[in-house]
């Protein structure tokens, strides 16, 4: 399947602004956090805001692209609990609330995909 050399830059600026609002309204993604994790809710919310910022910064540059676009791979596996959490949290919430929190769900495969596409395409795409 042929990608945009657009592709990282597009993914680069989806983590980018998610990384952004993890710290600008952390409060959402606080209560996203599963429990069985140790340490304060806003520790992870910061520690995974900054991940992004970094796997964003990561995939703009064709030298570290590829290892970048296997962690932000790895990175929308590990966060799919949260997504999972939030679904649940969410299922007493107005309909357009609770689909949006559903429809997340499905949409970590695409985004994992993406990122393996990118990944696969190597370093030579700005």
């Amino acid at each position: 399947m042929p990608r945009s050399p657009r592709s990282p830059l597009l993914l680069a600026g989806l983590l980018a602004t998610a990384g952004v609002t993890h710290f600008a309204a952390p409060r959402p993604y606080d209560a996203t956090i599963p429990r069985a994790l140790p340490g304060r809710p806003r520790t992870w919310t910061y520690a995974s805001g900054a991940l992004e910022l970094a796997l964003a910064a990561g995939l703009v540059l064709p030298k570290t692209r590829r290892t970048a676009a296997l962690a932000t791979a790895a990175f929308f596996v590990g966060v799919f609990p949260a997504n999972v959490k939030m679904a649940a949290d969410w299922r007493d919430r107005p309909a357009p609330l609770k689909a949006a929190a559903l429809g997340r769900l499905p949409l970590q495969l695409p985004l994992v995909l993406w990122a393996r596409s990118i990944a696969k395409n190597g370093e030579g795409q700005a």
